[in-house]
C-alpha cells in the first residue's frame, strides 16, 4: 500500500494519477486534508484517508497499514518542520518500510531561501531512523505561470534576477520521479537532485514569450527594492512580495541553475522545456 499525502496538492495529484497507471487503485491511498475534494478518486477506487499535517490522530489513521509514503512538503511555510515532523512520528508508528520525501535543491547546504525548512526536515526524516528517499525538487516551470500570462498580455515583465538561470522542470516531470521511486527497485537510502535538463534566464524566457505570442517580449531587471515596490504597486501581500523577491536574489546568486541527470534518468525521458509551458499556455491566448 503505498499513501500520497496532499494528494488533492497540485504535486500530490499528479503522483497519485500516475501510481493509477501502474498499479491497482486499492494500492493507492490519497490522504487529504479536505476528503471531499477527493471525491473523484474515491470513484475510481482510491481509498481516501482524512490527513491533517496539524492533526497526529488523523495522521496515525491515514498511515496505517502503509508500507510507502509520500511526504509531499507542506505549503505553510513557517509551520511546515512541525507539520512535517507529526507525518514522520506517525510513519514510524505506522512501521512504513520506504518514507519519500519532497525536498528542496541542496537542501543541506544552500542559502536557498526555502531551504532551512527543508534541511529541518531532512534531519527529522535521518534522525527517525525511517528509510527514506529524498526527492530535492528544483524550481517548477509552472512557479512562472502568472509571469508568462501576463508578459504575453502586457508586452513585458520584470524581475531581480539579473541573468541569473534557472534549471526548472515541469510538476509532471517530478510526479513522475516520484512514481518511478514509489513503484521501483534501489531508491533505498538515496537523495536525489532533480532539476531540468535546460537552465534558462529571464531574458530568455521573454524571447520564449515573444516567439509563442509574435510580438516582442521584454524583461525589465531591477533593483530588489524597487522589484518589491513593483509588487507592491500591484496589490500583492507583503509576505508574498518578500519571497518574490528573495528567490529571485537567489536566483541572481546561481543557487537554481545546476542541471543534473537525475531527473530524466528516473523518468527516462528528457525535462519539460520551460518553451513547452510558455506554448502551452499561450496558445488559447
Amino acid at each position: 500500500m503505498i499513501v500520497v499525502t496532499g494528494a488533492t496538492g497540485h504535486l500530490g495529484k499528479l503522483v497519485v494519477e500516475g501510481l493509477l497507471e501502474k498499479l491497482p487503485s486499492d494500492q493507492v491511498v490519497a490522504a487529504v486534508r479536505t476528503p471531499e475534494k477527493a471525491a473523484d478518486l474515491a470513484e475510481r477506487g482510491v481509498e481516501v484517508r482524512r490527513a491533517d499535517y496539524t492533526d497526529p490522530a488523523s495522521l496515525d489513521t491515514a498511515l496505517k497499514g502503509a508500507d510507502k509514503v509520500l511526504l509531499v512538503s507542506g505549503s505553510e511555510v513557517g509551520q511546515r518542520v512541525a507539520q512535517h515532523q507529526a507525518v514522520i512520528e506517525a510513519a514510524k508508528q505506522a512501521g512504513v518500510r520506504h518514507f519519500v520525501y519532497t525536498s528542496a535543491s541542496k537542501a543541506t547546504t544552500s542559502k536557498l531561501a526555502v531551504a532551512p525548512e527543508h534541511k529541518a526536515t531532512e534531519e527529522l526524516i535521518e534522525a527517525s531512523g525511517l528509510t527514506a528517499t529524498i526527492l530535492r525538487n528544483n524550481w517548477y516551470n509552472e512557479n512562472y505561470v502568472e509571469t508568462i500570462k501576463q508578459a504575453a498580455r502586457t508586452g513585458s515583465f520584470v524581475g531581480s534576477a539579473g541573468d541569473g538561470r534557472v534549471a526548472s522542470a515541469t510538476r509532471a516531470d517530478y510526479a513522475a520521479a516520484a512514481v518511478a521511486v514509489l513503484t521501483g527497485e534501489g531508491h533505498e537510502g538515496k537523495i536525489y537532485e532533480l532539476a531540468g535538463d535546460v537552465a534558462w534566464s529571464n531574458a530568455e524566457l521573454a524571447a520564449e514569450i515573444g516567439k509563442a505570442t509574435g510580438r516582442e517580449i521584454s524583461y525589465v531587471d531591477l533593483p530588489g527594492d524597487e522589484h518589491a515596490k513593483v509588487l507592491t504597486q500591484a496589490g500583492l501581500p507583503e509576505p508574498l512580495i518578500g519571497f518574490l523577491v528573495a528567490i529571485d536574489g537567489d536566483i541572481k546568486d546561481g543557487l537554481l541553475a545546476e542541471t543534473t541527470p537525475d531527473l530524466r534518468t528516473l523518468i527516462g525521458r528528457p525535462t519539460t522545456p520551460i518553451g513547452v509551458t510558455v506554448a502551452e499556455l499561450t496558445a488559447t491566448r
